[in-house]
C-alpha cells in the first residue's frame, strides 16, 4: 500500500511554470513507478508522463513533451512534475499515481494506486 499527497498546484499565467510534487507514504517507494495525469473539465483523464523506479527511464504525452519533467527522489519519497511554457491547455487537475512494478506505465488502468489531485489553472 501506498498513499500519495500532490501539492504545487495553482494559478499561473501562460508561459510561466509550476512544479507538482507526489509525496508517498511507505517504505517500499523506490520500488514504485510512478506517473502523472491530469483531468480537465468535461474532458477524460490523461496521460501527462511516467517514470520508472530509479528515473532512468521516462515517457511523456506528445502534449507536453519538451515542456514537462518528470523526476523523482527515492531518498525523500517524491515525484516532481515541472512544467515550463504553461498554455491555457494545460488547465486540469493533475494527479499522480503509483504502480508496484519497474517499468514505466501510461495507462490509467495501470495503476491502482492515486492521489487526490492538485488544480492547475493557466491564465491567457
Amino acid at each position: 500500500q501506498v498513499q500519495l499527497v500532490e501539492s504545487g498546484g495553482g494559478l499561473v499565467q501562460a508561459g510561466g511554470s509550476l512544479r507538482l510534487s507526489c509525496a508517498a507514504s511507505g517504505r517500499t517507494f523506490s520500488m514504485y513507478a510512478m506517473g502523472w495525469f491530469r483531468q480537465a473539465p468535461g474532458k477524460e483523464r490523461e496521460f501527462v508522463a511516467s517514470i520508472n523506479w530509479y528515473g532512468g527511464s521516462t515517457h511523456y504525452a506528445d502534449s507536453v513533451k519538451d515542456r514537462f519533467t518528470i523526476s523523482r527522489d527515492n531518498a525523500k519519497n517524491t515525484v516532481y512534475l515541472q512544467m515550463n511554457s504553461l498554455k491555457p491547455e494545460d488547465t486540469a487537475v493533475y494527479s499522480c499515481a503509483a504502480r508496484n512494478r519497474y517499468s514505466t506505465y501510461d495507462e490509467a488502468y495501470e495503476y491502482p494506486y492515486w492521489g487526490q489531485g492538485t488544480q492547475v489553472t493557466v491564465s491567457s
